[in-house]
């Protein structure tokens, strides 16, 4: 957990399968918190509402973000926005890959490059990376020094690429141009694994 006054980080760890392309994987999915004791956005609604929901504590959830639609990200999405009140975004380029999880509800309301989420005083602004999925999304938390990837990068690297709707070339142009050029002290926030640092990934992601 970080934090700078009263706004904090919380992350939350649940368990299940990633399915794609007539595969299916055991994952464990970091669910991020933002937000201080009153309101608090969640990022990335993975495996178990139930439990994220106990995390959130009576606190006003303002919106629940998806980074991307692959299915371990928002299979409790639909259930969480139920018990919270609280609208689902998501990019629209991903709609499609929604649809596969959740085909009688659609999200909410629509991600765009460069929109800004208020929470507790503080701004998230929403930096669309294409390339793990077309509509995957970054969220960047000037105050916090943070930013919070979701599958994009990694520690160690860009995501993964290889399977339906991603593309090696497109993710890693996204990385560059627009990750690699935040403040390198920035604190990565993944959607699985460990945490790192922009600078600690700029020799990670090749030259075009």
């Amino acid at each position: 957990m970080s934090a700078r006054g009263t706004v904090r980080i919380e992350r939350v760890v649940t368990s299940g399968t990633f399915s794609l392309d007539g595969e299916t994987f055991d994952v464990d999915n970091n669910v991020w918190l933002v937000g201080d004791d009153k309101e608090v956005l969640i990022v990335d609604a993975a495996h178990d509402a139930r439990t994220i929901h106990r995390a959130v504590a009576g606190r006003q959830v303002v919106a629940v973000v998806c980074t991307h639609a692959h299915d371990d990200h928002v299979d409790a999405a639909a259930e969480l926005a139920a018990l919270t009140g609280a609208p689902v975004l998501l990019h629209p380029a991903d709609h499609e890959l929604w649809a596969a999880t959740h085909p009688d509800r659609k999200p909410d309301g629509e991600l765009f490059d460069g929109q800004r989420i208020g929470v507790a005083g503080i701004e998230l602004q929403v930096i669309h990376n294409p390339g793990h999925t077309w509509g995957s999304c970054s969220l960047y938390a000037t105050f916090l020094d943070a930013v919070f990837t979701g599958d994009t990068l990694f520690h160690g690297g860009p995501g993964a690429t290889g399977r339906s709707y991603s593309d090696r070339p497109t993710i890693e142009a996204s990385i560059r141009n627009r990750l690699l050029t935040l403040p390198g002290d920035t604190d990565v926030h993944t959607g699985h694994g460990e945490d790192t640092t922009i600078a600690a990934e700029r020799p990670n992601v090749p030259a075009p």
